[in-house]
């Protein structure tokens, strides 16, 4: 199934209710591309179209036809690489609210990656996490003061949520979703205490802290970690723990 820029990967593991297509925008911040995914069927729900993209929107509609057709348009945010193909679906498009349920799939907020997002979740224990979880690597979180703090948030909220199975905006599935929300949540406080560390040596560079903390990004991604150390730094200090000023 699919056509030429665009794949039907494959049914989520033991929920064929679940396909996902993966979007032709490959990069850094996407691995191989937007996941998009069909839920559910007579009619089927897109969740996340993806970039406006026709070879990727064409093969939505075809997999959605043989699914009974689309009855409702999704979003867990509204980025781009998420959304910007959702208007041409030609069926309603709602970014739920918490607590909302929509087609068989409740919206649970989780900001942080996005003021918006939420995560979409089944009664039979799978997530439609958006960006707040990925498949492989890690999450970029802007520097707008309370988004780190979000986010820890936003995961810890979904660690109380019994899950079987995680459905990534980008990446594999998640077959063990306590395993992979605890290593999240551990990354970030990996680097929070790496970042204080170096402070209280006295270190007041940021390209120096970047250096020594974010050392093991890549070089195509380096400005986005100089953008989630910010963030970093944004949460100490509403937290009272940056002392002192850095140096541009």
């Amino acid at each position: 199934m699919g056509s030429e820029g665009s794949s039907v990967v494959a049914l989520a593991p033991g929920r064929g209710e679940i396909l996902r297509l993966v979007a032709p925008n490959p990069g850094p911040m996407t691995l191989e591309g937007t996941n998009t995914y069909l839920y559910g069927s007579d009619p089927c729900a897109v969740i996340d179209p993806g970039p406006d993209k026709t070879e990727h929107l064409d093969a939505v509609r075809s997999a959605a036809d043989e699914r009974g057709g689309i009855g409702l348009v999704l979003l867990t945010h509204t980025h781009g690489d998420h959304a910007d193909g959702a208007e041409r679906l030609g069926a309603e498009v709602l970014l739920p609210a918490d607590g909302e349920e929509h087609a068989g799939l409740r919206a649970l907020a989780t900001p942080g990656h996005a003021p918006d997002h939420v995560c979409l979740l089944t009664a039979d224990r799978v997530c439609i996490s958006g960006d707040l979880v990925l498949g492989a690597g890690s999450t970029f979180v802007p520097p707008d003061g309370g988004s780190l703090t979000a986010y820890m948030d936003s995961l810890r909220r979904l660690q109380d949520e019994p899950l079987e199975l995680i459905c990534p905006g980008h990446g594999p599935w998640i077959e063990d979703p306590a395993t992979k929300l605890a290593e999240y949540v551990e990354h970030r406080e990996m680097r929070e205490r790496r970042l204080l560390a170096v402070l209280e040596r006295g270190e007041r560079s940021r390209e120096a802290l970047l250096d020594e903390v974010w050392d093991d990004v890549p070089p195509e991604v380096r400005p986005a970690a100089a953008m989630v150390m910010q963030a970093h730094l944004d949460k100490l200090e509403a937290e009272g723990r940056l002392l002192g000023r850095l140096d541009d």
